[in-house]
């Protein structure tokens, strides 16, 4: 390292934050993000099951279409906090410029993707035609606002690796506080507006997203945040190519991830019904705090594990990671418990007079509640592993959990024709298995040294 980015790494960026300092802000912001969904949730449960599964349906479809953003998060996050972490700021801010035009590129592809096919994707899932049209107009409303996810989530992601977990933060609070009455106002036709349903909360986490994403891509232009804004010198091949190393099993995962949540979707909702379908979804939201919780930590864990990789501190990216795990398992414990103590009440004021789904979904809280712990070190150690730029170990875990595991003893159960409860147990042997292969992973040395940051090339476009 040259003399002025050692002078960089000591005068400008101060020592590494704590897993809490950058776990809190994530968690708020997260929060605000799942307070929003809880919204939502009661405000479409007004309108019936059929539109909880059509919200259901078109989310999974969206989460999957974002696999490729996933992905390229990855790749920056890891990017960004080893270049954070050497000191090297004028590096971490073009690996940012790379990957938002990269991000935003193929979001515009996955838009096109996304409106053309939104009913011939949302008809995998066997809904019944009123819930099927409500679903696929839930997916073509999301899909149109794609490049604004991006913006958001990639430079969001930037900042955090770079230590700004506050600013992220903010923006989140600002986007669901626009979102809420949005909400109100395109679900339920309000002050002249139609009556959009479930196409209305889409609509409404679209607008949001946008002035959100128009507020950060201005602020970054002016140069406020610490990851700078830069118009050259970002489009280099060596760059690019570290970019897709970490984020290809990244994309892959994903596409694991959400082939497997379809899998298993598709026999819940071809074989049990629209109100275990339903049921599935809103027990999901249910414990969406504890999931928000383990977010925060994984943010964490992968941004301290990459920047002391990055200063050559092998022995602080284990503390940090582990760090990370247990409180991340004491947090999501707790809030476990605390939801499945609960569980029928939360349950009832969601669904109201549906005593089937309300079943349901309390059996799917107390199986899911009770294995927050192990959710807990898949969210911390795979985040850890992947801040290291070790994403191709948490892929064989996903592959061997979700599809080998969970799918697998769910197409058993389906096809022994077992009550749903079964169904939803197959959730245990998959977070298990997972939590399991992460530790183990964690416990060796492989991956501090899987991933190096390369200098780009300064000649060659």
């Amino acid at each position: 390292m040259d003399a002025q980015k050692q002078k960089n790494k000591t005068g400008e960026q101060g020592s590494p934050p704590t897993v809490w300092q950058l776990a809190f802000p994530s968690i708020l912001g997260n929060l605000s993000y799942t307070v929003v969904g809880l919204v939502q949730t009661r405000f479409v449960g007004e309108l019936g099951a059929q539109a909880l599964a059509a919200v259901g349906a078109g989310q999974r479809v969206f989460f999957a279409m974002q696999a490729i953003l996933m992905a390229v998060s990855a790749g920056t996050t890891a990017l960004v906090a080893r270049a954070w972490g050497a000191g090297d700021f004028e590096e971490a801010s073009r690996i940012t410029m790379a990957s938002l035009v990269l991000a935003s590129a193929m979001s515009l592809v996955v838009t096109v993707l996304g409106v053309l096919f939104a009913g011939n994707v949302a008809s995998l899932f066997g809904l019944d035609p009123n819930t099927l049209a409500m679903a696929a107009e839930n997916i073509r409303w999301l899909s149109v606002f794609n490049v604004a996810f991006a913006i958001t989530f990639i430079l969001s992601a930037a900042l955090r690796a770079s230590g700004d977990a506050w600013t992220p933060l903010w923006l989140s609070v600002a986007v669901n506080v626009l979102n809420i009455p949005l909400l109100y106002v395109f679900v339920f036709g309000k002050y002249g507006f139609p009556q959009m349903g479930v196409a209305g909360a889409a609509l409404a986490a679209g607008i949001s997203f946008s002035v959100g994403s128009l507020i950060l891509l201005g602020l970054w232009i002016k140069q406020k945040f610490r990851v700078r804004y830069v118009g050259g010198g970002w489009w280099r091949r060596t760059r690019l190519k570290q970019l897709l190393d970490i984020g290809y099993p990244a994309a892959l995962e994903q596409g694991v991830f959400q082939v497997g949540f379809f899998i298993f979707l598709m026999l819940i909702g071809n074989f049990y019904g629209t109100e275990a379908f339903a049921a599935y979804n809103i027990g999901i939201n249910m414990l969406m705090i504890c999931m928000t919780v383990g977010f925060g930590f994984s943010i964490a864990g992968a941004t301290l594990v990459g920047q002391h990789l990055g200063a050559g501190d092998h022995a602080g990216a284990t503390r940090a990671g582990w760090r990370a795990c247990w409180m991340a398992t004491l947090a999501m414990g707790a809030l476990g418990a605390l939801v499945i103590v609960y569980a029928r009440e939360m349950a009832t004021f969601f669904l109201g007079n549906e005593p089937l789904t309300i079943e349901y979904t309390v059996q799917l809280t107390w199986l899911l509640g009770g294995m927050m712990p192990l959710l807990a070190v898949e969210f911390a150690i795979g985040g850890a592993l992947r801040g290291a730029g070790d994403t191709r170990f948490p892929l064989m875990a996903t592959l061997l959990g979700l599809i080998g595991m969970r799918c697998g003893w769910a197409v058993v159960a389906t096809w022994m024709q077992m009550d749903v409860f079964w169904v939803y147990a197959a959730l245990v042997g998959d977070y298990v298995l997972k939590g399991a292969m992460l530790i183990w992973r964690f416990r060796g040395d492989r991956w501090k040294t899987v991933f190096r940051l390369e200098e780009p090339d300064k000649v060659n476009a």
